[in-house]
């Protein structure tokens, strides 16, 4: 994905820096300032852009992401997300597992899209303040339509009603509980409110006596789901947000859960992209990432014949002329001298913020960068496309803060690569050339 040197503004805030920084020295992929390090995604910048103004202005789109493991898919992700949440859309990013969010239950995934909303102003779980500050636009419509202090809660009445019209037809209990939330909020029962609350977000084992209160019943199912999600749309078209962009990230391990879940979870997958282009979810920017085997593997999409018809993409041509605005696009992953690129960004960007900057841009010269680049993907059997995150790793916290804190450190006499077995993912310890430990020869 990172193919050209970056150009970067000389102006940075400390604490943006920071957590991308703490991010990569982690081993991690940063939650925020993910522009700081993006390049090479220009390609995409074009036609993502145009999606996401179509989402804000009522569309709705599906895109598939695919690249294999290291090639930075999660890292796209949430350089989308960045991007959607500057025009104020909420965004969530969830994690598909067999055991803690299975595709084929909905209701899961629909509870996990609460517990991961996001918006620009408010981190996870941002269900609350979305609501709170809907039942704020309302009272400000109907104040503003010349309701008094006597009748504005019976004109909120009317509002709700008027706009969850549409979702009523599908999940009428979405609206019974968001009335039963604003009243438990008016009789001073934060604890009912909470309760009717996490039900609103799909939560199981809600309090009995904060079902009679709201007047609801049971736990969301399935389908019903889909119906909570149209409703989540509208209130927050209503407080502010014009859009939402969900991320289901590693859809590929559904080739590894049994084939009776697996083919529910892809008949959900289908389902889930019909309603989309359907026009259902207006607002919905829905975005799947995988790896190739996913997308044409027996054991991934190609097992269900109409979900592999809607996500069919040509990539026979040579990858400068995908077509971004495709259904399914994908990340080329790195190679070595785009590893090399991304090692001189952070290396910058780490100098910016140091005690020693001089010192760092030094003894960590664009030299040194690539020959710990050729390291870590020698370690990993030449794999340079799954080094990013061990690359980075080892820069920041081995070598860029050991000269930062030390003045008589110099890491080509100092220091020696070694990978242990235990820091690695299970995809790069397959690749690891030894985990015994790896001279770097400089």
């Amino acid at each position: 994905m990172n193919t050209a040197p970056p150009s970067r503004s000389p102006q940075v805030s400390a604490v943006r820096r920071r957590a991308v920084i703490d991010a990569l020295r982690r081993g991690a992929v940063p939650e925020s300032g993910l522009d700081l390090l993006a390049t090479g995604l220009d390609r995409f910048e074009s036609a993502l852009d145009a999606e996401l103004d179509a989402v804000g202005s009522g569309a709705s789109v599906f895109k598939a992401v695919r690249g294999e493991y290291g090639s930075g898919k999660t890292f796209f992700a949430r350089w989308l997300g960045e991007r959607a949440k500057r025009r104020n859309f909420a965004v969530a990013e969830i994690q598909i597992s067999e055991t803690e969010t299975p595709l084929h239950r909905l209701e899961t995934v629909y509870r996990r899209l609460t517990e991961r909303l996001a918006t620009a102003s408010f981190p996870p779980s941002a269900l609350r303040s979305v609501v709170d500050a809907w039942f704020y636009a309302l009272e400000e419509d109907a104040l503003a339509a010349g309701a008094d202090e006597d009748e504005l809660s019976t004109k909120v009445e009317k509002l709700l009603a008027a706009r969850l019209t549409e979702v009523s037809r599908h999940a009428p209990s979405f609206a019974t509980a968001l009335r039963g939330y604003r009243a438990a909020l008016a009789a001073g029962d934060e604890t009912t409110a909470a309760a009717v609350l996490a039900w609103l977000g799909g939560q199981p084992h809600v309090a009995a006596a904060a079902h009679r209160f709201a007047g609801v019943r049971g736990d969301l199912d399935h389908f019903g789901a889909l119906g909570f999600l149209q409703g989540l749309l509208t209130v927050l078209r209503d407080s502010g947000h014009p859009g939402l962009l969900v991320v289901l990230d590693e859809v590929e391990t559904l080739q590894r859960v049994r084939a009776d879940a697996r083919d529910k979870a892809l008949n959900a997958l289908r389902q889930l992209i019909d309603e989309v282009h359907s026009g259902r979810f207006p607002g919905l920017y829905l975005v799947i990432t995988g790896t190739p085997a996913f997308y044409d593997g027996q054991q991934g999409a190609q097992r269900l014949a109409p979900l592999a018809q809607r996500l069919a993409t040509d990539f026979t041509a040579d990858p400068r002329f995908d077509n971004p605005r495709a259904v399914q696009i994908r990340l080329p992953g790195f190679s070595w001298e785009s590893l090399v690129n991304l090692g001189v960004t952070v290396r910058d960007l780490y100098a910016a913020g140091a005690d020693a900057p001089d010192r760092i841009k030094d003894l960590a010269a664009d030299a040194y960068i690539a020959d710990l680049a050729r390291a870590v993907g020698g370690a990993l059997g030449g794999k340079v496309g799954v080094a990013p995150r061990l690359f980075l790793k080892k820069l920041v916290g081995d070598v860029l803060d050991r000269i930062d804190q030390f003045e008589d450190f110099d890491p080509r006499r100092h220091y020696t690569l070694t990978v242990q077995s235990s820091e690695l993912t299970d995809t790069e310890r397959n690749l690891a050339a030894s985990a015994d430990g790896i001279d770097l020869d400089l």
